[in-house]
């Protein structure tokens, strides 16, 4: 289902996906209680656990364009992953507001000492060694300049835009040996005329693609996002130098500068689609 632009729809397109509040019910660490019955006649959610493929979800829609023929739109992370992979299966618990829950890397627990010092400044408002985050690279089929938050997605001129996410977690460390993030990111790059990051991880495995919907603060098993997202997770964590995620901090295109909470794993089999 695509939807129409009006107030509505884009107050909720722009909250719903770039949350700091984690609310979302999960079978084995739920925060609902569990008398509250799943949301009915919405599509699929998102974050889940990729190694599970089964859904019963029935709404369907058309997987959006690969990245590279798309406007990337908007490059922001998470503390901690929000989706679940064998990689990112560490559960880090409730979390506060988002903050602090999700899941973690297992290369994050057997770091030198080395990748674990402390940087000389404080990096994104907190994020230190050793930390978990899950990048999301947005995409859209606007012609539209990436910029801050969803809202940079769509335009009145193009409201039901394909979104596609691509999504890499990684482990956070003081080593300039490790990925570079500035390499990773966008700094006015274009590619046959499409806004395109520098490059997207590699050699962390096929990427796992499914159909599934934005998060945030308002949406959860039982109040569901209605919007519609292609996404692409890698399920293999990398290590990502701190050191760089701090230069681009203090100054990108999307004025991000630091990682948003998660919204808790998405369970329910009805919630889902099937992952082929």
């Amino acid at each position: 289902m695509k939807l129409a632009l009006n107030k509505v729809v884009c107050t909720a397109l722009v909250v719903g996906a770039f949350s700091s509040v984690s609310i979302a019910g999960d079978n084995k660490h739920s925060a609902s209680g569990g008398n509250e019955s799943a949301c009915e006649g919405f599509g699929p959610q998102t974050p889940r656990d990729i190694d599970d493929v089964a859904g019963e979800n029935k709404r369907k829609f058309s997987m959006a364009p690969k990245a590279e023929d798309m406007n990337l739109c908007n490059i922001h992370f998470h503390n901690n992953a929000e989706h679940k992979a064998k990689d990112f299966s560490i559960y880090a618990g409730e979390g506060e507001h988002g903050h602090g829950g999700g899941y973690q890397c297992g290369i994050s627990k057997s770091l030198t000492e080395a990748e674990l010092k402390a940087p000389s400044t404080e990096v994104c408002k907190g994020l230190v060694p050793g930390d978990t985050i899950e990048v999301h690279w947005v995409h859209t089929s606007c012609d539209v300049t990436p910029g801050k938050g969803l809202g940079s997605c769509l335009s009145k001129s193009c409201a039901n835009p394909d979104l596609r996410v691509e999504t890499q977690v990684f482990t956070v460390v003081n080593d300039t040996s490790a990925l570079n993030f500035n390499d990773l990111s966008y700094d006015g790059n274009r590619v046959n005329g499409l806004h395109q990051a520098k490059a997207l991880p590699i050699d962390t495995g096929a990427p796992v693609e499914f159909l599934g919907s934005t998060t945030g603060p308002k949406y959860t098993e039982h109040t569901c996002s209605p919007l519609q997202v292609t996404w692409s997770v890698r399920p293999q964590c990398a290590k990502i130098d701190i050191n760089s995620l701090g230069q681009w901090c203090k100054g990108n295109a999307f004025e991000e500068d630091h990682a948003h909470g998660v919204r808790k794993l998405v369970t329910n089999p009805k919630l889902l689609s099937e992952i082929k």
